[in-house]
This record gives structure tokens, sequence and C-alpha cells, in this order.
């Protein structure tokens, strides 16, 4: 067993470079070690101060995101606070991640102390040992605040941030806890309630229904998409509405042993009947379609529907952003249910993590329980947007409630998500881009005319190789 763990590991280091490659990035070197123990910052003796550090500098490496500008609109507070002076590069997400492989792989020699990732990366980075584990720091009361209340942050997103390092879906939520959740997305079935109710229309609780009510909202308005998904080849297109579908119907991408169940009757029934909806109803450029262009066509009035992150519905119903038919009439609603009425929603997280290279590690846990804390969220929730809030106590907050309450039904969706199966439904696994990439070309290819049970046969073999190949895969 023990060889068995040395040869897997072994192997994750070895297709670092290949995963790399599938997010766009340049083929990466040996990957970098955590930063030596000399390097790391002395920790504050005795009691929490926020000053332990005053002096110091951190530099930040931040994504183009509403979060993005609710954290900087708020930075001098966070100086005149601890003393501690802040700098950060922005860079739009098209090459943001690029941007943090190529600064992590530099170890020591690294530019950034602590980066914002999503959730998903935390498999491909902390195998490398690219990422600061924080529960030494969270657990430590010379090290955090005493009222900074870790447990206040929704369990759900806290344990998909937590891995053992081993591919797995019981291995999600096990051993370090490597990135904080500092905002999120529950993805969501959004509609225009004008078009519904004028038409005696009811937000889809299946999956026949949301074909049947695509359809039907396209012979409505035919120069209108009756809903809109992404279609891109990325694996941002797995992971809204079909992986919540998908896993809400009942699917699984591996089973236990971390063999590809992509061909499976339930896997060929859902995408089958997905790509039925798209060809039907969806926009003509499909396989062209991000979350901006998903959005935007929303936003605009061009689509009746959007099955995506809650938020861009959000976002798309702004004065400024939406068309003026469209503000003021979007409405939320959870996805649909599987056969079993289930609803198991995925998630994205956008997070704050440490890299291991820093060697400023204590300074920048300051900043991180800061950003992360009640005080900041709580303002980036009310006087920004920054929606979702991952603390318990901004929903539970009568201004937060009372401002969400103008979005129809955004709260009682949230609710709803929030009762049953919300989390990260993907299995964690190394190869997760370059595999969920794969996935995304068979969708575009059945969209093309290809058999669905054919082309999803060729993925579940293609993927069998590679994992067999990195030692993920067992017999």
């Amino acid at each position: 067993m023990k060889t068995r763990t040395i040869y897997f590991m072994l192997a994750v280091l070895t297709t670092v470079a290949l995963v790399i490659a599938a997010c766009g990035a340049p083929a990466a070197p040996a990957p970098a070690q955590p930063a030596p123990a000399q390097q790391q910052a002395a920790a504050p003796s005795g009691e929490f101060n926020w000053r332990a550090y005053e002096g110091e500098s951190l530099k930040l490496l931040l994504n183009q995101h509403p979060y993005q500008q609710a954290l900087i609109g708020e930075l001098d507070k966070f100086t005149e606070l601890t003393g501690i002076n802040v700098t950060y590069d922005v860079f739009p997400e098209q090459n943001y991640f690029d941007k943090v492989t190529i600064d992590l792989q530099a170890g020591p020699a690294s530019t950034y102390d602590v980066f914002m990732t999503g959730a998903y990366m935390i498999w491909q980075y902390a195998p490398a040992g690219w990422m600061e584990p924080l529960e030494g720091y969270i657990n430590d009361p010379s090290k955090t605040h005493p009222d900074y209340d870790f447990e206040d942050i929704l369990p759900d997103l806290r344990n998909s941030e937590r891995w053992n390092l081993l591919p797995g879906a019981e291995n999600l939520g096990q051993g370090s806890q490597y990135a904080i959740p500092w905002g999120w997305e529950a993805n969501a079935y959004m509609y225009r309630k004008d078009i519904f109710d004028a038409n005696g229309l009811k937000p889809p609780a299946s999956l026949d229904e949301l074909v049947e009510v695509s359809k039907k909202l396209k012979e409505i308005n035919p120069n209108m998409a009756g809903i809109v998904v992404r279609g891109s080849l990325n694996w941002a297109t797995i992971h809204p509405g079909f992986m919540t579908m998908y896993s809400s119907y009942g699917c699984r991408d591996y089973n236990e042993k971390m063999q590809p169940q992509m061909n499976s009757d339930c896997a060929v029934e859902v995408t089958s009947k997905w790509i039925d909806m798209v060809r039907s109803a969806g926009p003509e450029a499909w396989t062209t379609y991000t979350w901006y262009q998903a959005g935007s066509d929303f936003g605009a009035g061009k689509a009746a529907a959007l099955f995506d992150a809650d938020i861009l519905g959000y976002f798309q119903n702004q004065p400024g952003t939406a068309a003026p038919e469209v503000l003021g009439n979007v409405a939320w609603a959870p996805g649909p249910r599987g056969p079993n009425g289930e609803l198991r929603t995925n998630i994205w997280i956008w997070s704050l993590a440490m890299n291991a290279g820093s060697k400023k590690k204590d300074a920048a846990w300051l900043f991180m329980q800061w950003a992360t804390g009640k005080d900041f969220l709580t303002t980036g929730a009310i006087e920004y947007n920054m929606v979702n809030p991952v603390r318990q106590s901004i929903w539970d907050n009568p201004d937060f409630q009372a401002k969400m309450a103008e979005q129809t039904d955004y709260l009682a969706t949230f609710q709803t998500i929030s009762a049953n199966d919300m989390k990260i439904q993907f299995t964690p696994q190394p190869l997760f881009f370059e595999t969920t990439t794969e996935w995304a070309q068979a969708l575009q290819d059945i969209y093309a005319g290809q058999d669905a049970k054919e082309r999803l046969d060729k993925l579940v073999a293609s993927l069998t190789e590679q994992l067999k190949d990195a030692g993920i895969y067992q017999e």
C-alpha cells in the first residue's frame, strides 16, 4: 500500500505539466517545493495581535472580478488595522490562472504571498507543494483572532477546500485546509418571470420539463433562445448547469475505483436530452459560449432562461447591465431534480490561498483572516456585490436579506439548494482540467451529430488510458 501511494504521488507530479497545458499555461518545470521553514516569519508569541507585523509588506495576485473590486475598495482598512502595506496585481480571467501557475512554480523566488483561486485548482496545486496548508494557522490562538469564527463559513464550502491529496470522492473534505472560501456560486435556473407569467409557464422541476419548457420558450419567441448554457471547449462548460443536472439525475463522473462513468446509461440519457435541448432551443453559436456570452445574452434579452451560476443572473439584473425589458423581471429557481427527487447542486468557490513559497506567511495569514472575516465580508455583501456570502451570519443579516429580497426568489432558491446536496460534485483528481475539457469536447461532438453512446464510449476509453498512465485508475 505504501509503495502504491508513493507511485501515485510521483505520477501526480509528472502529470502537472499536462494539467497546466489543459489550462492554457506553458509546460511546467519540476514542481516547486514549500518554502524552507527558516524563510517563514516567526510566529507572534502570546496573545493574538493585529499589529504583530507592522511595517511588513505583502503582494496579492487577484483575478478581475467584482469580489476583487470590493477588496481593493476596503484595503486601506486592513493597513490601518495592521500597519501592513499591501500591493496587488490584477489580471483578467482568460490569463489569470496562467499567471498563478507560473508564479507558484518559482517557489521561494515567487512574487506573491496570497492569491485568488478556485477550489478545483487545489487538485493541481496542492500535490505539487505550491499551497500552504492552513489548519495550523486557523487553530493557533496566537495567529487567529478569537472572533474569526471559522465555523461560521458554510460547511459545504469549507469541506470542499479540504483534501488529503488522494483521488476519490471520499477524500474531499479530508486532510488539510488548502484555501479559505471567499465568495461562491451555486448553479441555479434563472428565467424571465414576465415571459413565464404571460404564457402560464413554471420553472422546470425535472430534466424532461427542462427540455420541454426550453423548446416552448423558443416557439413563443423564435428570435430568442429558450435557454442559454455554456458550450465552449473548456472544462468550465461541464461544471455549471450540466454537472448540476447530471449529478441530480444520479450520474457519476467516476466510481470508487476512479473508473470513468460518463458512458453509463444514466450519463447517456442526460447527455442526449441536454444536447437535444441545446440544439432545439439554445443559441446558434453554442460551442463558443462561456460565462460571459451566456450572461450577456440573458441580460440583453436574447434568452428567456439561463442555467448557470446564480450570481450571473444577479449581475445581469442590475441597472446599466440589463436591457429595459429584463431589469426587474429575472427570477430564480433551483435546478430541476432527478427522477428520485434529488437535488445535487454543483458549486464554484472563489477563495484565498497562501503561496507555500511566501517568506511572510504569518503576515499573509493576518491578511487572509481579515479578508475572509465577518467585518469585511459583511461590508462586501451589503455595500458591494459580493454575492453569495460564504458566512451564514451574513445570510442571516437583515440588511443583506433586505438587499437580496429585491431579487425574485433569490433567497428562497438559496435555502432550497443549501438544504439539499450542495457541494463540489466532481471527484477530486489531479487530471481534472485535462479530462474535463475532453468531456466538453465530447459534448460538442454529440451536438455536431455524433451518436451519444458511441462518443461517450470513446471518451471513457481515452480517460481510462490517461488515468492508468497516471496511476490513478484501479482495476
